[in-house]
């Protein structure tokens, strides 16, 4: 082991823990939630860090330099996925937009997703879905009120509803979640599920291949689910063109896939309303902005966003404190390089602690405070790659329009139209859970 040190040290390799067990290697160190069990490590031995996680060699990175390093001059080097166990069975072997190896195939999806579904041109063309789904949350939430003037809500279905039937009428061209619908609880639980399974050191057998079988069966039957629910939508598109003479054509996608909009969207909604609740202050701030801005004698639209600066501030400070992934989506280098001024072998797979850059106290001003302000000041523009909660490079996430749009009409429209405090004296229990995004426990 002492050997072993030296010879990484000499090779001019990141540093690493010390003590690396056979077989596990730094698989013990790893903690839930792991984005603060890195950050720890990160703190000890620096930005950029080696760890042996079983059989792989993994590059731990928690700096905007050293992520600069990885998505400029190094972009294409880490512009591969690992094979992992969920990109084979959830991945279709490999050859989803998320899961697929950088080359033609990759760009080709790629170009789709960019050009056919998510370009600035194809979202703006689905504003009034956007606008019609939250418009129907809102009129449910208000005939609910009418009733009692102090009502308790789950935040969490309605989120997830109303950016469920959004994606599912963009897709398909009807509402996939209506009251208690049996087949939208289904999709629901398998959203989550591919979430938990497809974290990126979730699965024991993706660092010891002896555990491979381990996880495998529930990979296999979500994967029978999820073909079965998304052929059932498939099958539901086809009827209503055959039926529907009026139906545009062109104007829906069914290849979309649907749990990357969903749960994160979900997630950084339900966040930014326990953020509020808990700062009474910029509660305040941002509807008073709204009724300044917008008023009270109609409701807000798409075109409103570009004129409610602090409203944005809410959303890009929720996303700096609760990125919708606390971990980059883990990247594998195809060759040597180097980072951060160390050598990086090839078939290293790259970790970038998001949430470790976005809350550092040495790069932001009172990071552990919400803070909606600073996105407004110089501070908290877009500096370098100190903030990038939709990733960066190649693999960068492509949905960043629609997901800015989704929460910004979403969490304005509900402020603009009730009144929100919370249940009692005490602050909303922002615990964290675990998984590939980060919800609320």
């Amino acid at each position: 082991m002492i050997t072993k040190h030296f010879l990484h040290k000499f090779h001019k390799f990141p540093p690493r823990p010390f003590f690396s067990l056979p077989i596990i290697g730094h698989l013990y160190l790893l903690k839930q939630p792991l984005h603060r069990t890195l950050a720890k490590i990160s703190n000890q031995y620096g930005p950029v860090v080696f760890l042996e996680l079983g059989s792989r060699s993994v590059l731990l990175v928690s700096s905007p330099a050293a992520a600069e390093d990885c998505f400029t001059t190094n972009d294409i080097t880490f512009a591969n996925r690992p094979k992992l166990l969920a990109g084979k069975h959830l991945g279709y072997n490999y050859t989803t937009l998320t899961w697929a190896s950088y080359g033609h195939h990759w760009r080709n999806l790629r170009r789709i997703a960019s050009l056919e579904i998510l370009s600035s041109n194809r979202v703006q063309k689905f504003t009034s879905i956007r606008r019609d789904e939250i418009v129907s949350l809102v009129s449910n939430l208000n005939e609910r009120s009418r009733k009692d003037q102090f009502v308790m809500v789950d935040m969490k279905s309605c989120f997830f509803e109303v950016t469920l039937n959004t994606i599912t009428m963009m897709m398909t061209g009807r509402r996939c979640y209506d009251g208690g619908d049996m087949a939208a609880g289904k999709l629901r639980e398998m959203v989550e599920e591919t979430f938990r399974l497809s974290g990126g050191t979730s699965n024991v057998g993706d660092f010891v291949p002896m555990a491979k079988w381990v996880g495998l069966n529930s990979m296999e039957k979500l994967n029978g689910k999820k073909d079965s629910i998304m052929q059932e939508m498939i099958e539901g598109h086809r009827r209503l063109r055959s039926h529907d003479s009026c139906f545009e054509e062109g104007k829906t996608i069914v290849d979309v896939m649907i749990s990357a909009g969903t749960d994160t969207s979900t997630g950084t909604l339900e966040w930014a309303l326990s953020l509020l609740l808990n700062h009474p202050d910029s509660l305040k701030m941002a509807i008073s902005e709204i009724d300044n801005k917008v008023g009270s004698s109609r409701l807000m639209n798409d075109s409103d966003l570009s004129n409610l600066p602090y409203l944005h501030g809410v959303i890009n400070e929720t996303l700096r404190m609760c990125p919708a992934a606390t971990l980059i989506p883990p990247h594998e280098s195809t060759e040597e390089c180097t980072v951060g001024g160390f050598r990086v072998p090839a078939r290293t797979m790259l970790l970038v602690n998001l949430w470790a850059i976005q809350n550092d106290p040495k790069l932001w001003k009172e990071a552990e405070r919400f803070k909606p302000e600073r996105w407004i000041e110089v501070e908290g523009q877009r500096d370098g790659f100190k903030f990038m909660p939709f990733g960066s490079g190649q693999r960068g996430c492509p949905g960043e329009g629609l997901a800015m749009r989704m929460v910004g009409l979403s969490l304005g429209m509900l402020l603009q139209c009730f009144e929100w405090e919370r249940i009692g004296a005490e602050k909303v229990d922002m615990s964290e859970g675990f998984g590939l995004t980060m919800p609320k426990a």
